[in-house]
């Protein structure tokens, strides 16, 4: 049976199916500078690309973006194929798609780091791996361990690889935009600000209600969701996100 998967839109039981003797035919097409079928071609080797995908670890969410940069090698092979060396695409194209996909997957980061980092932690990730084999979640201070590395080097490179976010998005991942992550960043190099800034806060909260005090607390003190003071104070999520926001405008017009 023949199962659907579609991926990038491209839906595997459209693909069409290409013969061996086909294939060599088209190649040959190619390779005398005729592409008539050459996009005909590279679809009909889609499979080919989606067999290989499934043998990487990956984010879920970059499915679609892996796809693609197999199809890239799967061009690129076609690119450089020559049958006169009489041997199979598949068997040429293999190698070359798995080592884009490898590529993406080590250097594809949005922040550009040095090549010695990366491989750092691509090493880590596979030390990972290997350790779930002998323990169920293996800590960075074993894989640390078992690359021979300090402890620090090994978060460093991991920290380096990881997808930057925006100041921006929510800082608590319940979507409620009052408390971004730049409102928890603090210079602590200008204490004397700082300090000042704190006075001025500790009058504002004064002028809050008995709840809105109780709700900026749990909020920004001790890092609480809205859902999680909802069930603490008995009162329902939407009231808590309106005493919120209500505080916030409040003390937001106090000290500015």
């Amino acid at each position: 049976m023949a199962y659907k998967v579609t991926v990038c839109g491209v839906d595997t039981n459209q693909l069409p199916h290409i013969s061996k003797e086909e294939s060599r035919e088209i190649l040959q097409e190619i390779a005398d500078g005729n592409n008539t079928r050459r996009d005909y071609f590279l679809m009909g080797n889609l499979r080919l690309v989606l067999s290989i995908v499934h043998r990487f670890q990956y984010d879920p969410g970059l499915s679609d973006d892996v796809f693609q940069v197999g199809c890239i090698g799967l061009v690129k092979a076609l690119n450089h194929f020559d049958p006169r060396h009489n041997v199979l695409f598949s068997t040429y194209a293999v190698p070359m798609i798995i080592g884009e996909i490898r590529r993406f997957l080590r250097e594809g980061t949005a922040l550009k780091v040095s090549r010695s980092v990366r491989d750092i932690a691509y090493k880590v990730v596979l030390a990972k791996q290997a350790l779930r084999g002998t323990m169920d979640d293996p800590t960075l201070t074993d894989v640390a361990t078992y690359l021979g590395l300090e402890l620090s080097e090994v978060v460093c490179a991991l920290d380096a690889i990881a997808d930057p976010i925006s100041l921006d998005e929510p800082a608590f991942g319940d979507g409620d935009e009052s408390a971004l992550w730049r409102d928890q960043i603090a210079d602590t190099h200008t204490l004397e600000e700082s300090m000042l800034t704190r006075l001025d806060l500790q009058y504002a909260l004064t002028t809050l209600s008995e709840r809105e005090r109780e709700v900026i607390h749990y909020r920004y003190y001790q890092g609480k969701t809205q859902t999680e003071i909802s069930t603490i104070t008995g009162v329902s999520q939407a009231q808590i996100s309106r005493i919120e926001s209500n505080a916030i405008k409040r003390l937001r017009t106090l000290l500015a």
